[in-house]
């Protein structure tokens, strides 16, 4: 079984219109976000192999709190910052791993979770977290088929 949880990174700060994008922080919501919605995502049952993150610091950060919920390494994958839906899926399957977290951005996650959800899934607000099963164990077979289940959590 293979299960993708797709996470778009907690709330960031815009404060300091100076920084570039990549560098902007979690805002005080967003920092109290991700750990409660790791802690969640845990009591579901669900064990990641690992956790891959674009290195953008809202992302990384999002991560790192999800990684010390499930005491599991964070990967940053610089291709991940702004990556759309196809190489969001690429990174996934080319990891191996059966069980495994993505934080990455929207616009991007949202479509993917829009094209694997069928459409059930329109937009990830931040801090989304989405749960995609398939009865498969081959990455190979992941895309042709529709997931047996999928789940959308919000912090909200």
């Amino acid at each position: 079984m293979i299960r993708l949880v797709l996470v778009r990174h907690a709330k960031s700060d815009w404060g300091d219109a100076r920084l570039d994008d990549h560098d902007r922080p979690l805002n005080d919501r967003g920092r109290r976000d991700a750990p409660r919605m790791a802690r969640e995502l845990a009591e579901t049952g669900f064990r990641p192999q690992i956790v891959l993150s674009s290195t953008a610091l809202r992302a990384r950060t999002t991560a790192e709190a999800f990684g010390a919920v499930f005491d599991v390494a964070v990967n940053l994958d610089p291709e991940l910052y702004g990556a759309p839906a196809r190489t969001l899926l690429e990174k996934a399957a080319a990891s191996a791993a059966r069980q495994l977290i993505v934080v990455a951005h929207d616009p991007g996650m949202s479509a993917l979770a829009e094209r694997l959800s069928d459409g059930g899934i329109e937009h990830m607000p931040t801090c989304a977290v989405a749960t995609f099963t398939w009865d498969a164990d081959d990455w190979d077979a992941v895309e042709p088929l529709e997931p047996v289940a999928w789940t959308l959590e919000t912090p909200r």
